[in-house]
């Protein structure tokens, strides 16, 4: 008789405490229902990326000599540098630079280490195709400025939710969870 009332005790503090987490969860998704939302209408609203983006890497033919430094750094060797000793004057004379952005990670390290500076990385994040071929860009699809989203006036920059406003998430760290509340 005394197993059964106990046990029942203890369905009732079971019960009570799925109750509590319920409710919790229920508040969560009040709260959230009082939030403006989150939600960028790509492609015709854009966020700005921020400065140390690392986007598609913009090239200038001119100032590279050639070291092959970008290969070296590359983890992958993926920069493509083709050059021709010119005899006359002792150097270097690169004749095709390439870059399979299909293959590339993103690192950065060419740029880093690039002596000239004829590397750059640009805040260009569009490269999808439909043909992965299309991906690996030769020195003029490289020399290519990409178009700024803030001077494209068919689209519209948003700027503030490049973080999240400060006391988005504050309600939740308080919130007691199932592992919270074991510890």
């Amino acid at each position: 008789m005394f197993s059964m009332v106990e046990g029942l005790q203890v369905y009732g503090q079971q019960t009570i405490q799925a109750a509590k987490y319920i409710g919790q969860g229920f508040m969560v998704t009040l709260d959230h229902m009082n939030r403006l939302p989150m939600t960028v209408q790509y492609p015709y609203e854009k966020l700005i990326p921020s400065e140390r983006f690392r986007g598609r890497i913009h090239f200038e033919f001119d100032k590279c000599i050639a070291c092959e430094v970008c290969v070296r750094v590359c983890p992958i060797n993926l920069p493509v540098v083709d050059w021709e000793f010119e005899k006359n004057i002792r150097k270097k004379q690169l004749t095709s630079y390439s870059i399979d952005f299909g293959v590339c990670i993103f690192c950065g390290n060419c740029v880093e280490y690039c002596p000239t500076n004829c590397l750059s990385m640009t805040e260009e994040y569009e490269l999808s195709t439909y043909d992965r071929h299309e991906l690996n860009h030769d020195q003029i699809a490289l020399g290519r400025l990409p178009l700024s989203v803030v001077e494209d006036s068919t689209i519209r920059v948003i700027s503030g939710l490049t973080k999240l406003p400060k006391g988005t998430m504050d309600g939740h760290s308080a919130s007691k969870n199932v592992t919270n509340f074991l510890h």
